[in-house]
Parts: structure tokens; sequence; C-alpha cells
């Protein structure tokens, strides 16, 4: 069931997930007015510090979910591998306009992958094993280089393993008779990766944010550059192929798409059913960031037209670079500094970004260089 109510300012926004995204959907609703409550296992969560309330217990703690559902008026998640038993609960109390599905597909790769073969959207060529000998099989009908993944759970690089030649195949046998579920998709020479972010309402509206070149580094994030350098072909294509993906899932909230570019073809690689590290730049690059214009589709209100206000560079803060930065801010003016309120500074660990603006990709670059 969903709800199509309008939830005003005074009212109570519920999150489930207290880390980075949270806390800036948090940020963004309090500036509009909104109540906001968080259910997360760690206490004064990035989130908690920013809400008026905190539910501490696991996600999939039912009895902690129906008193989130309780004090709630519309509840929304930062992350995508939310219990859908949960899910599902909140969806029949008519409190999670983004429904179960969207989790249902994007917390699984043969689900995502299945869904956008039936679409007929450009994908690599892929097989789904479940242990060794099916791996084996599968082997044998895909080009290396290749990668192997767990169909469930992965972020940054964890739960992956490249297959570079015919040398790497034990490995990926032996990955795949380790966390069985698995899917070996064939490696796509790419010469950029993008995302595309957008919201959709509850009535169906779209709204897209610029398309982002993103720049990865031993499988992290480590830096957004918008807007993106492709040719409006691509950037067509890109969109359609969204918008797709949007309609048949029936999508309402923020949602990003990552996407491989070769030459002037796409390649849909992975979706995440809420803001995205890659759309951080919107909060100082345009008129709307991410994450209010996803407060706005929740609470069923009419999503803002979005516009570039200028040119944006957005770079990941890892744990390594938490000092720098804060010495950085001491002497320089340059840039915005997003912290996240993270107890730990661990290596590789996201704490944070810093955004730079300027007209040309240039001006961002010498605002960067001068700051490090």
């Amino acid at each position: 069931m969903q709800t199509n109510n309008i939830i005003l300012p005074q009212q109570t926004i519920g999150i489930i997930g207290g880390g980075q995204l949270g806390r800036m959907m948090a940020i963004a609703a309090k500036y509009m007015g909104y109540n906001v409550a968080v259910l997360d296992p760690t206490p004064n969560c990035p989130t908690a510090q920013v809400s008026d309330q905190q539910i501490v217990a696991a996600y999939d703690d039912l009895d902690a979910i129906k008193e989130l559902t309780d004090i709630s008026d519309v509840i929304t998640y930062e992350f995508e591998n939310v219990d859908l038993h949960a899910a599902t609960y909140i969806e029949q109390h008519g409190k999670l306009p983004q429904g179960a599905y969207a989790l249902q597909v994007t917390q699984n790769r043969e689900e995502e992958k299945n869904l956008m073969k039936e679409l007929d959207l450009p994908i690599p060529d892929f097989r789904i094993v479940n242990n060794g000998l099916e791996c084996e099989t599968a082997l044998q009908e895909l080009s290396y280089p290749a990668v192997i993944k767990t169909c469930r759970g992965g972020y940054d690089g964890k739960g992956q393993l490249k297959l570079a030649t015919d040398a790497d195949r034990q490995a990926a046998i032996d990955f795949a008779e380790t966390y069985r579920h698995c899917i070996i998709e064939e490696w796509v020479s790419f010469d950029k990766e993008i995302s595309v972010i957008f919201t959709r309402s509850q009535s169906g509206a779209i709204e897209f944010f610029p398309v982002a070149e993103n720049e990865h580094r031993d499988h992290i994030l480590y830096q957004t550059t918008v807007p993106a350098n492709v040719s409006d072909y691509v950037q067509k294509q890109a969109k359609e192929a969204t918008a797709l993906i949007a309609n048949k899932m029936n999508v309402v909230g923020t949602f990003a798409i990552e996407m491989f570019v070769a030459g002037e073809q796409i390649y849909i690689n992975e979706m995440a059913p809420r803001p995205h590290n890659s759309g951080h730049y919107t909060i100082e690059a345009c008129n709307i960031s991410q994450f209010a214009q996803h407060i706005r589709a929740v609470c069923g209100l009419p999503l803002m037209k979005v516009e570039l206000l200028k040119p944006a560079k957005m770079i990941n803060i890892l744990g390594e670079g938490v000092v720098p930065t804060l010495q950085a801010m001491a002497q320089h003016s340059n840039g915005f500094v997003h912290l996240y309120g993270k107890g730990e500074a661990k290596p590789k660990r996201k704490m944070g970004h810093i955004t730079f603006i300027g007209e040309t990709i240039e001006e961002q670059i010498r605002q960067f260089e001068e700051a490090k």
C-alpha cells in the first residue's frame, strides 16, 4: 500500500539508518521545519546528532520498527539493506512511499540485472552461479577479464573479485564456493563512469540532476565532477535508460544509477534506491540538493525544477584525510567542507567530503591544489 498523503513541516519523518546520507537528509528536513526520528543501533550516530530522537536498535528489530512507524508520519531509508519484512510492515501501514520493491531489487544483483535485461538495457554479459561447479561452467562461456560479485551485500569494492585471466579461475571457484549466490560479469572496457541521479515524485514526475562523472581509487569514489565531460547523445541515452528503470520500479524519492561510458555507448552498472555519494555536490552547486528533493518526494510535495548554479568538483574525505583537511581549513577559504560526525577516523572510511565550485574545471582544480 503506497501513501499519497502530504506530510507538512512540524510532522515527523522517520529515517532507517544513521550514517552520513541519513544525516544530510535530516539536515534538509530540519531546514524545512520537520521533526526527525532515526533508527540505528549506534547511539549518537551521525544522523542522531541532527535529529530530534533516536531509537537505538537493530534494523531488523520489528518492535523498534513498529515504534518508529508509530511516532513517524512518513518513513524513508538511507541505505538499501533494510530488512524486507520491516519495509513491508511500514508499507502496509501506509508510511513508506518508496515501497519495498525498490529495496528488493537493489538488494539482489540477480534481480537488478534481470530487470535491466527485461527492459532491454545495455548491460555486460553475465551469469548467476550458486557454487564452484556452476562458476567453472560459467567461466567457459564468458570472456576475460571478468568480475565475480556476491549477489547480496558488498560495497566500495568489498564482496567482489576481478578475474584478469584464466589463471584466476580457481580463485573465482573458491569465491563462489564460499559465498554461493554470486554473479559473474564480463569486464567492460570503458572510458569513464557516470552517475545519473534523479528524484521521482509520488505522482510519477521526474527531475534529473546534472549527469556526474566519477573517479574511483581502490574501489572507493574519490571525486565527482559536474557536468560530466560526455556528449549530449550519451546524456540522452543515460536519461532515457534511467526513466525506463524509474517508471518500471515505480521509484519514489532520490535514486542513483551508475553507468560506464565506452565511446558513445553506455552500460548500466548498479543502482542505489536513495541519495548517492556522487550527488553530494548538489548541496552547493544546485538550487536544490538531492536530499531536499528527496524529502519533498517522500512527503508528497511537488518537486523543484533542478538548475546547476555552477560547475562543481566533490572530493571524498577518507579517514587518513581528516587531519590534512582540518589543517587546510585553517589556512584556506577554498571549498565547502562537510564532516559527518563519525567517531573514529579509520583509513579508507568515508568521514566527509569537500566541494569546490567554479565557472570552469580549471578554476576548481586551482582551488583544490591551493587547499592541498
